[in-house]
């Protein structure tokens, strides 16, 4: 995408979709959680129909179940979509088993955690690792990443603004591995995007990912408000 930034957001269904897709033209990732299906085919049959719709789809675990990582990567190989999220321990995983199906266009991110100090983190993201409380530098994790070829970091969770001193800290490591891709989510709604997008764009990243799973969806319909993704897309690229 020629933007920098662009929200991740959810779908009720189809239609809904391509509302937002066509609100925000195109400039948006609509996330599918493998998790809300009873198995890998049920999910392949939706990416596969989103994607035939022109939507560009972004496959995740369902929120953030380390559990799901395989699943991901089952549906993610089988549909090669724009964008997959995935556990710090199965991310290079994961670029290897696209990269072996014919996909080298993926985004595959690594989920990182905040550990409550600026400069560390945790990479112990997966269903066995996460138990433990070990923590490294941002800088180990972000060169990590990039010798294993993953160019996004998902941090989660961020608690809307709560952590910007540590989001700063891992956006600087990471661009000093070249790693210049950041997905800030957990939390974020409309108002506490700007000082996240703001804190990770002014530390040096090209391009922003927020992910924005609950702020513009109804709580009765469970409709996502398209043109509301739009005007934050327009407002934040101002």
């Amino acid at each position: 995408m020629s933007n920098p930034i662009c929200l991740n957001v959810l779908a009720k269904d189809l239609e809904n979709a391509k509302q937002i897709t066509e609100a925000t033209k195109g400039n948006v990732y609509i996330g599918i959680m493998v998790k809300n299906f009873a198995d890998v085919e049920a999910a392949v049959t939706q990416v596969n129909s989103y994607q035939e719709a022109g939507i560009p789809v972004s496959v995740g675990l369902g929120a953030g179940d380390p559990k799901e990582w395989r699943r991901v990567i089952d549906v993610a190989v089988k549909t090669k979509p724009v964008h997959v999220n995935q556990i710090f321990p199965a991310a290079g995983y994961t670029l290897g088993a696209l990269e072996r199906a014919g996909s080298s266009r993926t985004l595959v991110n690594a989920l990182v955690a905040p550990a409550g100090s600026p400069g560390k983190v945790s990479i112990l993201t997966g269903p066995l690792s996460k138990e433990y409380k070990d923590v490294i530098s941002c800088e180990a994790a972000a060169a990590l990443m990039q010798e294993i070829g993953v160019k996004s970091v998902k941090f989660y969770p961020i608690e809307g603004c709560k952590r910007l001193d540590e989001v700063a800290a891992m956006v600087k490591a990471a661009v000093k591995y070249g790693i210049t891709i950041f997905e800030p989510t957990g939390g974020i709604d409309a108002k506490s995007v700007f000082p996240v997008v703001k804190t990770c764009l002014e530390n040096g990243v090209q391009f922003v990912i927020p992910h924005i799973y609950t702020a513009f969806v109804d709580k009765e319909t469970r409709v996502t408000n398209a043109e509301a993704v739009a005007a934050l897309t327009n407002a934040l690229l101002l």
